[in-house]
């Protein structure tokens, strides 16, 4: 089993910065994928920003330039940092794993999600 937590979220002005930070454990070195989203009211859920274990990072359109993901396997972290934020960026911010459970089965998991607020 591998178990995430989030942390890092908070309150901050426009055009401030955050690192928001995804620890593993358990399992942690049958993770393969790691992945943030954030889900704003009434919206859907958006993917963000990918890593995989081999450290090649992949983003949305939506925050390419902006945002930069990274991976501290000394650390089994993950973290998503965050740019010149604007209001439009107000979201719980969760992270989510792929992992293998054996050598037949793949199987996920989520963190349990940070809040960002971000105020004009």
């Amino acid at each position: 089993q591998v178990q995430l937590v989030e942390s890092g979220g908070g309150l901050v002005q426009a055009g401030e910065s955050l690192r928001l930070s995804c620890a593993a454990s358990g399992n942690v070195v049958n993770i393969y994928n790691t992945d943030w989203y954030r889900q704003a009211p009434g919206k859907e859920r958006e993917l963000l920003a990918a890593i995989t274990s081999g450290v090649t990072a992949s983003y949305a359109d939506s925050v390419k330039g902006r945002f930069a993901i990274s991976r501290d396997s000394a650390k089994s972290t993950v973290y998503l940092f965050m740019n010149n934020l604007t209001p439009e960026d107000k979201a719980v911010y969760s992270c989510h794993a792929d992992y293998s459970h054996s050598n037949t089965e793949i199987r996920n998991c989520w963190g349990q999600g940070t809040q960002v607020t971000v105020t004009v």
